[in-house]
């Protein structure tokens, strides 16, 4: 029986693989090969020249979907881990409606919330610019990284805390070097997960930057493809490429990522 289920284990996941699978041979076959019917399965004639194509013309917007995850993430963590604190041991009057709140506001469609950034985002003066992708970006990982921080603060032990303050510590200090650092497999979790909704927001980019010099990734490869339909390979290969910084910063944070995401699932 479990050599059935690790049997259908390696099915299913070669299934959800293929796509991706798919993408890699695609951004190495010649455009001539890919006219053939059937098509080959592996690159057997291969060529770089859709990876020449990215190097050309997609390092501009490679750079602002970076610049844009990066600062997505820091003003998520700026807002959301002192809020999350604020929450778990401070607890304010009103702390729960805000968590409702909270809850609510993840279950708003970004559409719908990119409609509202157009327009004040159009009297500030701050349509088609990073710094408005960068705000937009974090309603949607704010919410969730204070949810996700609030559980985890939570089940810290309160001694942490009284101790520090028994020690002349005041509520910040208390907060950023006792609570902060043991919070840290919790705020590595929600950092990834903000840079990677940044990584592959299109909605919010298509809205707010649709006509700016600065754009990221994910409207090179929407442009990209309409100019371009014929080029599969070149259109693979960006897809490609943007795949790689988030596929790495998930290797690299598996671990923290497991054990933040069970956080505060079990009380001490």
């Amino acid at each position: 029986m479990r050599r059935w289920k690790t049997a259908a284990g390696l099915v299913l996941t070669a299934v959800m693989l293929f796509p991706v699978y798919w993408m890699i041979n695609v951004s190495f076959t010649r455009e001539t090969d890919m006219r053939k019917s059937p098509p080959y399965w592996f690159p057997v004639h291969g060529t770089l020249d859709g990876y020449r194509a990215v190097l050309d013309q997609q390092l501009p917007y490679l750079g602002v979907s970076l610049l844009v995850g990066l600062g997505t993430v820091t003003l998520t963590l700026a807002v959301a881990t002192p809020a999350a604190y604020a929450l778990a041991k401070l607890r304010p009057r009103g702390a729960g409606v805000l968590s409702f709140v909270l809850l609510i506001a993840q279950m708003i469609p970004g559409i719908i919330m990119a409609m509202g950034f157009y327009a004040i985002f159009l009297n500030v003066g701050v349509l088609n610019t990073v710094p408005g992708l960068i705000v937009a970006d974090s309603t949607l990982a704010v919410p969730f990284a204070v949810l996700v921080l609030t559980a985890f603060m939570s089940g810290i032990p309160a001694e942490l805390t009284q101790a520090a303050r028994v020690d002349g510590a005041g509520t910040f200090r208390t907060f950023w070097s006792i609570v902060v650092p043991v919070s840290r497999n919790s705020i590595i979790t929600v950092s990834l997960f903000a840079f990677l909704w940044a990584w592959s927001d299109f909605v919010f980019a298509g809205t707010l930057d649709g006509g700016g010099a600065a754009r990221p990734i994910t409207l090179g490869i929407y442009h990209y493809i309409g100019n371009n339909n014929q080029q599969w390979n070149a259109i693979m290969a960006t897809a490609v490429v943007a795949s790689v910084p988030a596929a790495v910063l998930l290797i690299l944070a598996q671990r923290y990522v497991a054990a933040g995401v069970t956080a505060g699932a079990v009380k001490h």
